[in-house]
């Protein structure tokens, strides 16, 4: 049976190297040959990481769950994909991630990679556009000409929400911290405030406020919406808040290879960027897992090797 390089999780939650074997794709499944992989350092601390599905221990967790590549093979009934096809996309939370050679995911988590994208940017891409676009596109409603705040603009997802809001013809102002207030403005904020210097609530009322923060800048939030204004947060003490005003207002991002496809086109158009902080060989993944990577924003993304039978 055939070898492929992973990084698993110990019961330490330290990445290592594994030997595994290369999964094979069941009906209406694909198998990917990955070229790189996303890292989400909170991600160690995930339901997923620790359970399956069905509630029961999981151990040895293969991680990352965004990734870039080229379809290996198709399952029975798979469609939409030929093998060869260069693809970024997600796989299921509960499924082994794509810090590895290779990984299975489904045709409608897929889509063809933007031709303007190399993989390792591609990687960097998945969780962080899909969730701006749901918070912003599908459950905040954003239209032309209203004031957005984003907090966290330089964030992994927050760079694509700034984007977005300004594609949208929104008024965008963000907040960053000092070092990062230049980058955000070059996103296309109108105005990009330093939190740790200014207080968020002098910049007025807002129809749309998208939160990548929670605690106390979740908390400030609320009084600053306009009268049917939409507040959004992805900040995971939201999920366990007792307001429920923050309980209504938590999403998770889910797959979605159609939206994803729709927005790759705004790559190739230029009208959206992506941003690398650093890319890492599979043997410094848990460097990349540690947050201790800092510097310049963007997302922190995992180079594979080539397969070896």
């Amino acid at each position: 049976m055939a070898e492929m390089k992973a990084m698993e999780f110990t019961d330490e939650l330290v990445l290592r190297p594994a030997w595994r074997p290369v999964p094979e794709p069941q009906a209406g499944e694909i198998l990917i040959k990955v070229s790189a992989a996303g890292v989400t350092p909170t991600e160690k601390t995930w339901y997923p990481t620790s359970h399956h599905a069905d509630g029961t221990a999981r151990s040895k967790a293969i991680p990352g769950h965004e990734f870039s590549g080229l379809v290996a093979e198709l399952g029975a009934g798979a469609i939409g994909y030929r093998l060869g096809d260069a693809v970024f996309g997600f796989n299921d939370w509960f499924a082994e991630g794509a810090t590895a050679e290779f990984c299975i995911t489904k045709p409608s988590s897929l889509s063809l990679k933007p031709s303007s994208l190399s993989h390792t940017e591609a990687a960097s891409v998945p969780i962080g556009l899909l969730t701006a676009w749901q918070g912003l596109g599908l459950r905040a409603k954003l239209q032309k000409g209203e004031r957005a705040l984003i907090h966290g603009g330089a964030g992994a997802v927050g760079l694509f929400a700034v984007q977005l809001a300004k594609s949208q013809g929104a008024h965008v102002i963000a907040t960053s911290s000092k070092a990062n207030l230049d980058f955000v403005r070059q996103l296309g904020a109108n105005e990009v405030i330093d939190y740790r210097e200014r207080r968020f609530e002098e910049a007025g009322a807002f129809e749309v406020i998208f939160d990548t923060v929670g605690g106390e800048t979740l908390d400030r939030s609320w009084g600053l919406l306009k009268n049917g204004g939409r507040l959004v947060t992805i900040a995971a003490n939201a999920e366990s808040s007792t307001d429920p005003r923050a309980k209504s207002a938590f999403f998770i991002v889910e797959q979605d290879g159609e939206q994803l496809a729709a927005l790759a086109k705004l790559f190739d158009s230029r009208k959206l960027k992506a941003f690398v902080k650093a890319e890492l060989p599979m043997e410094e993944a848990d460097h990349a897992y540690s947050g201790s990577i800092t510097g310049k924003p963007g997302k922190l993304v995992i180079r594979t090797r080539e397969y070896r039978p």
